[in-house]
């Protein structure tokens, strides 16, 4: 598949702290990529090198094919969604998306319009005056309706209810298919958007720790119960990420490192059955230390196009 955007060996540090660490990835063109990880990961500091809001102190950043940073012509058709995005304190809903329209060709206006009325956004209301859920309602109509070939949500939901966010899931699957593009979204509600991911890129520590299409990873874990012996015995033959006990009971999750037949477990008195993704990127992430906190400052910059 041919590479929407990419980085290559990318480092960013600030001041003592290491945001990004040699990272090499690359997000695909028309593909819904989940970029997951703990806080201070570097899912933020990732997002705005390939929006052009930072440079790396080292290696590679490309987009679109160009380095983002100050190019207007990568910049229009980038569009990032931020959490806790910030506009001009006058600005009414309105006002966000006309100043959005003027930056995106590709703008919408219909469906600007119908995800307005979907999600009662109050069009003459000045965007500071929302709640906090009404302003992720912007930015995601805003990211949506810009139909930027490049679009990176990040953390978009924040006060958005259950309802609220399964419209968004909803629009976004029902625009991505009428209008395929590369999307990017950051997230920790990992099992709601299971489903529409195509590929994942788990972070750690600023390091990449998982690279690779949805249906591979979940074909690759396994989560077994059964008598302790019996767990331990299969758990040798594989990747073990967690386990549970429980009196003589054992529930394990492997990484597989050959196929099973979970046919012929079931004989030998072990139950098997598939790893959900969200259990799985945890144990990922979760068998070694933790890094401490990284310095992802958010950027202020609206829109996350404007240079």
């Amino acid at each position: 598949m041919t590479a929407a955007a990419t980085l290559t060996d990318a480092t960013m540090r600030y001041r003592e702290h290491t945001a990004l660490d040699g990272v090499t990835t690359s997000f695909a063109t028309d593909t819904i990529t989940g970029l997951l990880g703990r806080n201070g990961a570097g899912k933020t500091t990732l997002m705005q090198l390939l929006t052009g809001h930072r440079v790396p102190t080292s290696g590679r950043v490309q987009v679109l094919g160009a380095d983002p940073y100050e190019d207007d012509a990568v910049l229009q058709r980038t569009c990032f969604v931020r959490e806790s995005q910030r506009y001009p304190d006058h600005f009414r809903v309105r006002d966000a998306l006309a100043a959005a329209a003027t930056l995106f060709p590709s703008w919408d206006e219909d469906l600007a319009r119908s995800l307005v009325t979907d999600f009662g956004l109050p069009a003459r209301r000045p965007v500071v005056k929302l709640s906090r859920g009404m302003v992720s309602a912007v930015g995601i109509t805003i990211g949506l309706a810009s139909r930027a070939p490049v679009t990176l949500f990040d953390e978009p939901y924040l006060g958005l209810d259950a309802v609220a966010r399964q419209l968004f899931y909803d629009r976004l699957i029902a625009d991505y298919a009428e209008e395929p593009r590369t999307i990017i979204l950051s997230t920790h509600l990992i099992e709601e958007i299971s489903g529409l991911l195509e590929h994942v890129v788990l972070l750690d520590a600023g390091r990449v720790l998982l690279d690779d299409d949805v249906e591979s990873l979940r074909a690759s874990a396994l989560t077994v119960t059964g008598p302790t012996d019996r767990v331990e015995a299969l758990s040798r033959q594989h990747e073990l990420l967690t386990r549970d006990a429980l009196g003589g009971s054992t529930r394990a999750v492997l990484r597989l490192t050959h196929p099973v037949d979970t046919t012929d477990l079931a004989a030998t008195g072990l139950v098997a059955e598939p790893t959900p993704l969200q259990q799985l990127v945890v144990a990922l992430s979760t068998r070694r230390p933790a890094a401490g906190p990284r310095a992802d400052e958010h950027s202020d910059d609206f829109l996350g196009a404007t240079r």
